[in-house]
């Protein structure tokens, strides 16, 4: 009895697992092919954000919801704005190990530092969309429309902002690093040739 009952269940179960896989592989295609088009990702991102945000204005609730997406929203930002390596858990004796013009691990390390940036954005994007939905999703169940005064709330994350910042500034100054990619240099051979060109046709 016991096993015909297990039996059907997993007869039953096995569709259900077929149809998953195949989502979760037809899902896994697209965001495979939206990996080269960032500008499109982030207008997608921001669509996504603006009809949360409408949703939550129209319904004037779920202000608990927001609350725990911003905390959430801080949390992505705090790893953003981290080192990989965090020299206050890793010291390194001999100082930190970085190539040099004349060595061949420059190019090398200037790749990884490309391929990293992008599949960090690349992740951190997904993980702030994907945030957005759950949050939406949310907003159609009243059991998490707890009643709280929204500006204490609101208080409150701008507080816990702050802090977080200054500390997070504070080890940036520490150990001199800037998360973001400033003073890239950027290929400009065609315009200094067709400037030179110019110069000589004077």
């Amino acid at each position: 009895m016991e096993g015909t009952v297990g039996s059907s269940a997993s007869a039953a179960a096995a569709p259900v697992n077929q149809w998953w896989q195949e989502f979760s592989k037809m899902f896994q295609y697209y965001l495979d092919k939206s990996t080269p088009h960032a500008t499109y990702r982030w207008i997608g991102t921001l669509a996504i954000v603006s009809i949360y945000v409408l949703r939550v204005f129209y319904i004037q609730g779920f202000y608990i919801v927001s609350y725990g997406l911003g905390i959430y929203l801080l949390n992505l930002l705090i790893g953003f704005l981290s080192p990989l390596v965090d020299p206050e858990l890793e010291p390194n004796a001999d100082g930190p190990l970085l190539p040099t013009k004349g060595s061949d691990d420059l190019i090398e390390s200037v790749l990884m530092d490309e391929i990293d940036d992008l599949l960090f954005e690349y992740d951190c994007r997904y993980s702030f969309t994907k945030a957005f939905c759950i949050a939406f999703v949310m907003t159609f169940f009243s059991v998490f429309d707890v009643p709280v005064f929204w500006p204490i709330l609101l208080c409150y994350w701008i507080v816990l902002f702050v802090l977080t910042m200054r500390r997070q500034i504070a080890h940036m100054i520490k150990y001199k690093y800037i998360p973001f990619n400033i003073g890239k240099q950027k290929y400009t051979g065609k315009r200094s040739s067709a400037s030179s060109s110019g110069s000589r046709a004077d």
